[in-house]
């Protein structure tokens, strides 16, 4: 019985732990262009901050948790050194969300991200 015991805890160990690696990157308090695409509609925003993880930004949608979500950040020329602006396209899922009046904010995980190229 104390091994069953053991494994309980180790799977919750490991759940908490990448929980915590999630939430103890860095964020940024960076604010760029965003264009979101879920299955609430297509609409543009800016984030609020990024990490290395994910980004968080202002909605007027409500977006459930766990629901996939396609957004692609823009990164200006100037910032960047680029002739133009660096657009990098993203798909993930929102972890967490937040209600501020009528804007909500959410918190989306990137799971998968790629630079356009012009």
């Amino acid at each position: 019985m104390s091994n069953q015991s053991g494994k309980s805890s180790g799977t919750a160990k490991t759940g908490r732990s990448r929980y915590t690696e999630v939430q103890s990157a860095p964020r940024f308090p960076i604010k760029l262009p965003m264009h979101v695409k879920s299955q609430a509609g297509e609409s543009d925003t800016e984030s609020e901050n990024i990490s290395a993880n994910g980004v968080l930004f202002q909605h007027e949608v409500d977006m459930p948790i766990g629901s996939m979500v396609d957004f692609t950040i823009s990164f200006p020329a100037d910032v960047v050194g680029s002739a133009a602006d660096v657009k990098v396209q993203c798909r993930g899922r929102v972890a967490r969300t937040s209600e501020d009046g009528a804007r909500r904010g959410v918190g989306v995980v990137i799971d998968e991200y790629r630079f356009e190229r012009r």
